[in-house]
C-alpha cells in the first residue's frame, strides 16, 4: 500500500503530498517517521492508496498510533484552514495534536499492581515478609507494587511466582482539577430559557446568537443543549475566552455529565493535557470544555458548538496560523451539520449585524433568572472629586459604598485593566522615561518584587534609584494598577481581606482557580482584578463592583475602543447582584458625558449598537470594510527596513490597479517600533473587497528571508 504524507515541517517549499510504502496496517492520520533526504523526519498520512505513480519509493520507518491521532473530520479541514490561512499544512496539522505528542516528550503512564487471587494460600510460617504481603492485600485491596516492595521486598516476587498474587500494569489517568467542588444544585429552566432551547434546537441556521443579559442564565442553555446532543450520541466542543472560566465551567459540566467532560488549556500540565486530549480521541469523554486552541478538540460527531462571550478578542490567535475561532468553529460545524452557538451580553457589532440581517438566528434574554434586576449604576465624576480635594484613587461614593459592604459582610469587586504598581517611571528633572532594553515601551514598577517589568517580553529590570540619564532623585511614579489599588485599600479599610488577581498573581496551572475559590468561599471581602475577573464568574455575595477607570479604552487609537469599552463595562457591572440582594456599581470616569459610557449605565446595547454601527458604516470601517495589515520584523533595523520595501512595491503595484477597492493604503512604523528586540514595520491597508486578499498573501508568501518574518493580519485585535 501507498501512504501520501505531509511531512513536519513548516516550510512552504515541503507543502506537498509525498509518497511512502507503508503495511496494510497504516491508517489515515496516523503519525509516522519517514526518511526525508539525509535525515527522518515525523510526518502525517493523509490518505491511503492502492499504487503510486513515483518509483523506487522509500518505506514509512515508523508509525506510532494504533487509533490514528488525527480523525477523518481534522484531516478533511487540513486543507480549507491551510487555505484560508495561506499556512502549509504542517503548521494545520499541529493544531490538532498537543505539540509535545509531535516531539515524543510524553507518552501514557502506567503504574504497576498487585491484587490478591488466592486468599487461601499455605505460606511458611517463616516467611513472615509473604504473610506480611497476604495480609495488607486482603485489608487493602489492589495495591501499587512500589509500595509493596518498599515495605517486602522480594516477597512480592515470590507470591507471583506461587500464583498467590497476580501482578498487572494499569494506565494512570493525569486528570487536572481533580479536588473540583461539584456544582450540583438543580435549575430549572424559566419560560425564556426553555423558548431559547426551542428556538435553537428548531432553527435550521447553523449559527445561533444568544444575546442575553448578564445573569439570564445562558450557561445552563448550554448545558441544557449539550445533555440533549449527548442523549443523541453525539459530543460537544464548549469554548470560554479565559483559563480563568474553566474551572467554574468544568464543575457544572462534571456535576452534570460525570467524567464525560475534559478540560484542555495551555495551563494545564504536559502530562494532563495529553490524557485529557487522549480521553477526547478514544471517545471515552465526549465534551471538550477550554479556551481558544479547544476548537481543535479530537471529537467525533459533533452535536454542538458553545462559544461563550463570543465578542472576546482572545478567539484570534496572535500566532501563526492566525486564526479566528469563530472562522474554525463554523467550519466544523458544517462538516457535521451541527449548530454553533455563540452566546454574549455584549455581542460584537459584526456578529448582532449579522444577526438582525438574518444571517444567524437571534435569540434574546432580556431578564435576568428569578427576575433580579439589573445593577444600579452610579457615576462618580472624578473632575469633581479632585476639586474638592480628594486625590485617592476611590471617589467618595466608592468609599462609602465599600464601608457599607463591609458591614453587611457581603463582597465587593473592584476592576482595573492595568497590573503593576505604576504605569511608568519618570525623572521630574529631565524627562527620562524607563524602558525595556528589548521593546519600545515603558516599564511598569511592580512594587511588592522591587523590580521594573515589561509586559510585552517580561524582562525584568532592578528598581531605579536615580535617573540614569541625569542622576536626579526625583522619580515620578505615574498611573495606577492594581498593586496600587490593594496598598491603598489597605490603609483606608485595614481589616478588610482583599484578594488581587491578575497576570502577576495567577501563577501555576491552578492560580485563577485557587483566587477564585477562595474568593467564592468568603474568605476575602474584595477583589481586584484586571479584565480576567470581568466576565463569566458567579458570586451571590458580590453586591458591589467598582470600575476605577472606565475612560481606560476609551481613547485608544482604535475603531474598535469604543465597542471594548462598552463591552468591559457591561461585563463587569454584571459581577453584582447576581444572589438575593440588589446589586450596585460604581463606575468612576472624567468623562461621565461620552456617548458610549451613557449607553453602558444605561445597560442600553441596542442604543449602542445603533449608534456604533452607523459611525462604522460612515466611515467605512469593519464590517463595512476589512483592514490588513502586513508586518515587516527583523532582529535589526536595516535589515526590516530592506524588507518592508520588497513587500511594499508589489502591494503598491496591487493598489494602484485597484483603487477603486482601497480605502487606505501607506507603509510606516509600528505603534510600537520594537518588540523582543526586533524591528516592526507595517503596511496598512483598509479594503473594501475582500476578493484582493489571496493576492495580497500571495504577494508576502514569495519574500523569503531567514532574518526577516512577514505576516497578514486580517481585522487585527490588537493594532500596537
Amino acid at each position: 500500500m501507498i501512504a501520501e504524507v505531509i511531512v513536519d515541517v513548516a516550510h512552504s517549499e515541503v507543502d506537498k503530498i509525498f509518497d511512502y510504502l507503508c503495511d496494510d496496517s497504516v491508517q489515515a492520520g496516523c503519525r509516522v517517521t519517514v526518511p526525508f533526504g539525509r535525515t527522518y523526519v515525523a510526518g502525517f498520512v493523509m490518505r491511503i492508496k492502492p499504487t503510486s505513480d513515483f518509483p523506487n519509493l522509500k518505506r514509512i520507518a515508523k508509525v506510532f498510533d494504533e487509533l490514528p491521532a488525527i480523525n477523518p473530520e481534522c484531516l478533511s479541514l487540513t486543507q480549507k484552514i491551510a487555505d484560508r490561512y495561506h499556512v502549509p499544512k504542517a503548521l494545520v496539522l499541529r493544531l490538532f495534536l498537543p505539540a509535545e505528542m509531535r516531539t515524543g516528550k510524553v507518552s501514557e503512564v502506567y503504574k504497576t499492581y498487585a491484587e490478591l487471587i488466592d486468599e487461601n494460600a499455605q505460606i511458611p510460617v517463616r516467611a513472615t515478609a509473604q504473610r506480611g504481603v497476604v495480609d495488607y492485600l486482603k485489608s487493602h485491596g489492589k495495591t501499587p507494587c512500589s509500595l509493596l516492595r518498599e515495605r517486602f521486598s522480594s516477597a512480592v516476587n515470590a507470591l507471583e511466582k506461587k500464583g498467590v498474587i497476580q501482578i498487572y500494569r494499569e494506565r494512570v489517568q493525569r486528570s487536572p482539577y481533580g479536588n473540583l467542588a461539584l456544582d450540583d444544585s438543580a435549575r430549572t429552566l424559566t419560560d425564556e430559557q426553555q423558548a431559547a432551547v426551542q428556538s435553537i434546537q428548531t432553527s435550521e441556521k447553523t449559527v445561533q446568537l444568544l444575546h442575553g443579559v448578564t445573569g439570564s442564565g445562558k450557561t445552563e442553555i448550554y448545558l441544557n443543549l449539550i445533555a440533549k446532543n449527548l442523549q443523541e450520541g453525539k459530543s460537544a466542543i464548549f469554548l470560554v475566552p479565559e483559563i480563568s472560566l474553566t474551572p467554574q465551567m468544568l464543575s457544572q459540566l462534571r456535576s452534570r455529565f460525570g467524567s464525560a467532560a475534559a478540560i484542555l488549556h495551555s495551563g494545564l500540565s504536559v502530562g494532563e493535557r495529553f490524557d485529557e486530549w487522549w480521553r477526547l480521541r478514544s471517545g471515552e469523554a465526549k465534551i471538550a470544555i477550554g479556551a481558544r486552541s479547544a476548537v481543535f478538540a479530537p471529537l467525533e460527531n459533533l452535536g454542538i458548538i458553545v462559544i461563550d462571550e463570543e465578542h472576546d478578542g482572545s478567539y484570534s490567535s496572535e500566532t501563526s496560523p492566525r486564526y479566528n475561532t469563530f472562522d474554525i468553529a463554523r467550519l466544523r460545524a458544517e462538516y457535521n451539520g451541527c449548530k454553533l452557538v455563540l452566546g454574549s451580553a455584549t455581542p460584537s457589532v459584526e456578529t448582532y449585524l449579522h444577526a438582525q440581517e438574518g444571517e444567524y438566528n437571534l435569540i434574546k434574554l432580556t431578564k435576568r433568572i428569578n427576575r433580579r434586576p439589573m445593577p444600579e449604576i452610579t457615576v462618580a465624576d472624578m473632575r469633581r472629586e479632585v476639586k474638592k480635594g480628594n486625590n485617592s484613587f476611590f471617589s467618595a461614593d466608592l468609599q462609602e459604598e465599600l464601608e457599607r459592604v463591609l458591614s453587611d459582610n457581603n463582597q465587593a469587586i473592584l476592576f482595573l485593566n492595568r497590573r503593576g504598581y505604576s504605569r511608568s517611571v519618570i525623572c521630574t528633572e529631565c524627562g527620562y522615561v524607563a524602558k525595556c532594553e528589548s521593546c519600545d515601551v515603558a516599564l511598569t514598577y511592580h512594587h511588592e518584587e522591587k523590580c521594573l517589568k515589561c509586559h510585552y517580553c517580561g524582562a525584568r529590570y532592578r528598581m531605579l534609584s536615580a535617573c540614569p540619564e541625569c542622576s536626579g532623585k526625583r522619580l515620578n511614579y505615574t498611573g495606577t494598577g492594581t498593586e496600587r489599588v490593594v496598598e491603598e485599600l489597605n490603609k483606608i479599610f485595614p481589616s478588610a481581606r482583599i484578594l488581587r488577581m491578575d497576570n502577576d498573581t495567577v501563577a501555576g496551572k491552578e492560580g485563577h482557580f485557587k483566587i477564585l475559590h477562595a474568593f467564592a468561599e468568603g474568605k476575602a471581602d474584595i477583589l481586584v482584578g484586571t479584565q480576567m475577573i470581568a466576565k463569566g464568574h458567579d458570586f451571590p455575595s458580590v453586591t458591589l463592583v467598582g470600575i476605577l477607570d472606565a475612560d481606560m479604552s476609551l481613547h485608544f487609537s482604535d475603531y474598535r475602543s469604543g465597542e471594548r469599552t462598552f463591552q468591559l463595562i457591561t461585563q463587569v457591572a454584571g459581577r453584582s447582584g447576581r444572589g438575593q440582594e440588589k446589586g450596585k456599581v460604581v463606575l468612576q470616569t472624567y468623562d461621565p458625558e461620552n456617548t458610549v459610557l451613557r449607553h453602558a449605565i444605561a445597560y442600553d446595547y441596542e442604543g449602542f449598537y445603533q449608534n456604533e454601527i452607523s459611525l462604522r458604516r460612515a466611515t467605512a470601517f469593519p464590517p463595512f470594510a476589512l483592514i490588513v495589515r502586513v508586518m515587516v520584523s527583523a532582529e535589526h533595523d536595516q535589515d526590516a527596513l530592506e524588507g518592508l520595501k520588497k513587500i511594499y512595491f508589489p502591494l503598491e503595484k496591487l493598489y494602484l490597479e485597484n483603487t477603486d477597492k482601497f480605502l487606505f493604503f501607506n507603509k510606516m512604523h509600528s505603534p510600537i517600533k520594537r518588540i523582543q528586540n526586533r524591528h516592526r514595520y507595517q503596511v496598512l491597508m483598509r479594503l473594501t473587497d475582500a476578493s484582493l486578499l489571496p493576492q495580497i498573501y500571495a504577494v508576502c508568501a514569495e519574500y523569503k528571508d531567514k532574518h526577516v518574518t512577514v505576516y497578514v493580519e486580517e481585522n487585527p485585535a490588537n493594532l500596537s
